[in-house]
This record gives structure tokens, sequence and C-alpha cells, in this order.
């Protein structure tokens, strides 16, 4: 029971009594001893603990980032935005520095967004893999593990997964492009600094149906805050549809429950997602080209 219980979305607790839902009052929620309600202050909280940590080493030197993790934030919207009364819970925005914290699209790409959802299946409700820099703050469980000259990143999620090679050695060529990107990782001191290239384009960053191109460009950063928290920040790039750089923040915590393992997510099995939408005449997303000029 415990197993599943780590597996919902963190929020309210919601307890049905004799019919009535009665939303339970949680304690504020906190990750290395800094706030998680506002991601830019928990950023800022982050950065100067992290300065001071160091974190366990393995034998070949680098930072031990291994073991189970869960995401501190979802991926419902990352702008900020309130709860549906369905499905969506009210959250934070994860933009951290843009003057408004939402994402600073083109005129055309946010005219997109905005119709989005009402016209393409979510790539995730297709199971297709989630995508940089959706991939953290994705459904499920995460788990990490290293070995000499690379990182494996592993979502719960439709058996998703990353090899990051933390050796040198060139990105693939720019025809190849793959729903994962294309990553290269280095050590900057206690950070893994992780270069993602060669987006296919055909995944969003979140249910809200913010999106990019395969023109991406994302520079990752995992940093340790403490023993249980590492700091997560994405540097995303893509002139196609944004009108400028910009960088989303989160956090993964360390799953502490005995004999924690990833559960095999066959996401595919008996989803009927695309085939109900399709029938009410949405369409299967497989990217998008700025309009001529």
């Amino acid at each position: 029971m415990t197993h599943l219980i780590s597996r919902l979305a963190a929020g309210p607790l919601v307890i049905v009594l004799s019919g009535t839902a009665v939303v339970a009052q949680q304690a504020p929620r906190t990750a290395a001893g800094c706030p998680l309600a506002d991601p830019a202050r928990f950023h800022a909280c982050a950065v100067e603990r992290m300065k001071t940590f160091t974190p366990p080493r393995r034998p070949d030197g680098v930072p031990d980032l291994q073991g189970m993790w869960e995401r501190a934030y979802t991926s419902q919207d990352i702008e900020e935005h309130p709860a549906d009364g369905l499905n969506t819970q009210a959250g934070p925005s994860l933009v951290l520095d843009t003057p408004d914290r939402k994402i600073p699209y083109h005129p055309w790409a946010l005219a997109l967004r905005n119709e989005m959802v009402a016209r393409y299946i979510s790539p995730l409700a297709a199971c297709w893999p989630p995508g940089v820099p959706r991939y953290v703050i994705a459904p499920g469980p995460h788990q990490i593990l290293q070995s000499p000259g690379q990182v494996v990143h592993l979502l719960e999620f439709s058996h998703s997964h990353r090899v990051i090679p933390t050796v040198t050695r060139p990105h693939l060529p720019n025809a190849v492009t793959l729903y994962l990107g294309d990553s290269r990782g280095r050590w900057d001191g206690n950070t893994l600094v992780v270069d993602v290239r060669n987006s296919n384009g055909f995944t969003w960053i979140d249910n809200a149906g913010n999106f990019f191109s395969d023109q991406l460009h994302v520079v990752e950063r995992y940093t340790m805050v403490d023993i249980d928290t590492i700091h997560y920040e994405a540097r995303i790039e893509d002139p196609q549809v944004y009108s400028r750089p910009w960088t989303m923040v989160s956090a993964l915590v360390r799953n502490k429950e005995p004999m924690f393992e990833l559960f095999e997510q066959a996401c595919h099995e008996g989803n009927k997602s695309v085939e109900g939408g399709l029938e009410i005449g949405m369409k299967m997303y497989r990217g998008v080209a700025p309009p001529a000029r």
C-alpha cells in the first residue's frame, strides 16, 4: 500500500467521509530545509545550501547521485495555474528568470499553445517518452545509477530511460532526432551538467501544452543540496518558439521506502486515450514549425 501511495502526485490529502470530501491540511513542504511552495524561493535557498554541502563520492571521485527519487513538482502546468476542480491541482510557476514567470513565446507560438490541448492528443497520454526538460517532472518515481563514465536515469513512466555519457563524445548528427534528445554529460565540481540536443520536438513540457520545436537546446544541472535532495535547473533555448532563453527549476527528493523499486509501467496496455481523442476529432501531435514568413 505504501508503494502505491508514494506514486500519487504531491498535493493535499483528500479524505471522503460519508460522501463529503475533506481536504486535510499538510505541513508546509520543504526539501533540504528550503521551502517548495515557490520554486524561485527554493532555488535561491538551495543555491546557498549547496555551497557548503559535500556530497558522497563514488570510487572514481564524482558525486554519488544514486538511489530512488521522487519529483518535487508535477508536470500539470509549469506556469502558475489554479485548480480546475477535476484533475489539475493549483501550482506555482517553475519558470525562474522571466519578469512575469511565464515562458517567453513568440506571438504565433503563444497562440498555438493556447489551443494546443483542444487540438492535439497529449503525447504523454499516447505513452510517448516525456522528453527533456519534462523528464524530471514527469509522472512516476526515478532511479539514478552510475558507473565510470556514465549516469543512467530511469523513470517509471512508460519504461523511460536515459544513458548519459560523462566522457568526451560528440553529439549525434543533426539528422538523428529522438524523443529524449541526445545527452552528453560532464562534471563541473559537484554538479552534473548535461547538454541535450537532437530532440524530435514531438513532446510537450507539461499537460498544458507548453511546447518546443526540434531546434530545442537544453543544458541541465543536477546538484545535491543535501543527502536527500537534488536541485535541478534547465536552461532552455529554442529560437523558433521562444523569444529568449529561459530557465526552469525543480528538485528530486530521495525515496527512503525500504525495498522500493520501479514498477513495470506498461503504459500502452489497455490505453484508450488515443482512440478516444481521435474519435472526437483531435489529432496526434507530430511537432510544429513556425508559420512561413
